[in-house]
């Protein structure tokens, strides 16, 4: 007896009378006769979705209760089938109406006689399925719906994108990502053909009115990736992409989009211009080049406040994400870079934007959410394996883990500094790479974003303190010698206590950071770390650069043990941060500057 696969609850249940024959399916299937029917059929959802043409052209959308028998479906399905009959006749009907002769009456000649429900049933491996067996055990990927004389190939669960779109800002010379989500899929078993607009045509045909309305023509642009970088050649041309989802093993159905706006002309000379010609090309196998940067979340740069009293001096559209991103991605492509440690990142723009843009250049990625927004490190798929994460969130660790208990203790003695630093959600991304040339050679690239407040020197101070310990903790103990990169936005300037005490190994508890935000909040006490750190970039005049304040507070901390630094790529001259006035600018994508330098192995 025939069973559908995998169901136990079906075992032993009959065949409806019916079958259809080896031959007769061949011939279908190599004809290409069959039309499609695609079955979505979630298990935590109580119905499934069945979707499928009819012969008068409509199309059918129906939700079934899972549990439902598959003859009530059939039934339903008869139903629709006899009245998209039923429609097609009325316009077949009243395409044949014509006048009849002078003195006699309009007419369409005889009624057609009234239609029956067609037959209606569903084939899995040539034989028809009862008509009591469940819904969410009929519906089979490979099986055949018949409605009438027409076939229908069962789709169940084929790949499909649930959201597809592409950038309003599109610009000549600045990678073009589409948005996309998809279902039962994924991206890199997709395929993607980018086309450009050759031009408006008149129609060939004789018909004058036809040949004045104009047509659209594409060519390919010779692209089959998710990525596409338009050139001078594309400005005043719209794009289109034809993409098809796949999930490595069968695809779904092909959708296209077309750039709702033409390929615009760049900005001009962008503040990373210049830096691009030091990173040309990717560095040699001993050298790691590393970027640090917060590139600004989408959740502050488009809050009211942030356009009037932050950024009042850039251009609304230079502040929308759409714009933002297309710098953001030419900017990181350009670098070449082997590691980039990134803040302020959002979440769907590192799914939608930074992994297809940085793996279409050989990147692979990896992202720690903060709250609204989060962290990112990516590393280059041909040089570094990922081998542990090692994130914490600095609260709960403080909290929880006995590495900290120490510390703990001594903050205690601070109930109010205690609680201060126990409210902020600031995070530590820790990752663990291993050389795909060398085995032997493995690095610890931590990554962070410290609290902002200018008051809240002592809070990073304990949270850089937190982020120490862990990162000996993974360095020492986890992986016993392996050398430290460290990245982040410190929200800290060279002048501070955090700084003093990661380069100089130790702080004293009479540091005025410890009283930064008033008596009240006072914590005096010593720290010391085993660490010897040095900032890869130096100190730089400014990395963040706004109306109100301009000062260095990211860095790249290098275990200087085991690490040097071959080059420090420049960064903007200040005539190119200041050309519109500060930043973000049409021509800079966030308020910080990314910080880019090559290291290697001592």
């Amino acid at each position: 007896m025939w069973r559908l696969p995998g169901r136990a609850a079906f075992r032993g249940v009959r065949l409806a009378v019916g079958r259809r024959s080896r031959t007769e399916a061949a011939a279908d299937e190599a004809a290409g006769t069959m039309e499609r029917a695609v079955v979505r059929c979630v298990p935590s959802e109580p119905k499934l979705s069945l979707s499928f043409a009819l012969a008068d052209g409509s199309h059918k959308n129906m939700q079934r209760d899972q549990s439902e028998p598959l003859g009530r479906a059939l039934s339903r399905i008869a139903t629709n089938a006899l009245k998209g009959h039923a429609k097609a006749a009325t316009a077949k009907k009243s395409r044949k109406t014509r006048p009849q002769s002078s003195g006699g009456a309009l007419g369409a000649g005889p009624e057609p006689p009234a239609a029956c429900e067609p037959v209606v049933r569903l084939y899995y491996r040539e034989e028809a399925v009862a008509e009591d067996v469940l819904n969410v055990d009929a519906w089979q990927d490979g099986a055949v719906l018949q409605i009438g004389d027409v076939k229908y190939k069962v789709e169940r669960n084929p790949p499909a994108f649930t959201e597809l779109q592409l950038p309003r800002y599109i610009m000549a010379g600045f990678p073009v990502c589409p948005k996309l989500s998809l279902e039962f899929g994924d991206p890199a078993s997709s395929v993607f053909r980018w086309y450009k607009e050759v031009g408006p045509g008149a129609a060939e045909t004789g018909d004058s009115s036809a040949a004045s309305a104009p047509t659209l023509t594409w060519a390919e642009t010779g692209v089959e990736q998710r990525v596409y970088t338009p050139s001078n050649a594309d400005v005043g041309l719209r794009l289109k992409l034809q993409c098809t989802p796949g999930n490595g093993q069968r695809f779904g159905p092909s959708h296209e989009l077309e750039s709702v706006c033409p390929v615009e002309a760049g900005p001009g000379t962008c503040t990373f211009d210049h830096r691009h010609l030091y990173t040309k090309k990717v560095t040699a196998d001993a050298s790691v080049r590393t970027v640090s940067y917060n590139i600004l979340a989408d959740t502050y740069a488009q809050t009211e406040f942030s356009r009037t009293v932050l950024y009042p001096y850039c251009a609304p559209y230079a502040l929308e994400l759409d714009y933002r991103q297309n710098l953001i991605q030419k900017e990181l492509t350009g670098y070449n870079a082997d590691l980039i440690c990134l803040q302020e990142v959002d979440r769907a723009v590192f799914c939608d934007s930074l992994v297809p843009a940085l793996e279409a250049f050989g990147l692979r990625g990896v992202f720690r959410i903060k709250q609204h927004e989060g962290l990112a490190t990516f590393y280059r798929k041909s040089k570094f394996s990922l081998l542990s994460q090692h994130d914490i969130s600095f609260q709960e660790a403080l909290e929880s883990d006995p590495l900290h208990r120490e510390l703990l203790e001594k903050l205690q003695l601070h109930p109010l500094a205690l609680e201060k630093v126990l409210q902020r959600s600031s995070v530590l991304q820790i990752s663990v790479l291993q050389s795909t040339m060398d085995s032997s050679k493995k690095i610890c690239v931590a990554n962070t974003h410290l609290y902002w407040h200018p008051k809240g020197g002592y809070i990073r101070l304990i949270q850089m303190a937190v982020a120490l310990v862990h990162i000996r903790h993974i360095s020492c103990d986890l992986y016993p010698g392996i050398p430290v990169i460290f990245c982040g936005d410190f929200n800290s300037t060279p002048s501070t206590g955090m700084y003093h005490f990661v380069i100089n190994g130790s702080i004293s508890e009479d540091h005025e950071d410890w009283v930064s935000s008033g008596e009240e909040e006072r914590c005096n006490m010593s720290l010391t770390h085993f660490f010897k750190l040095k900032s890869a970039c130096g100190e730089p005049a400014y990395t963040n650069y706004v109306g109100g304040f301009h000062g260095c507070l990211d860095y790249i901390f290098i275990d200087s043990n085991a690490l040097e630094v071959e080059q420090v790529i420049p960064l903007p001259t200040h005539e190119e941060v200041t050309t519109h006035q500060a930043l973000p600018s049409v021509s800079h994508p966030s308020d910080h500057i990314a910080l880019v330098c090559d290291l290697k192995w001592k």
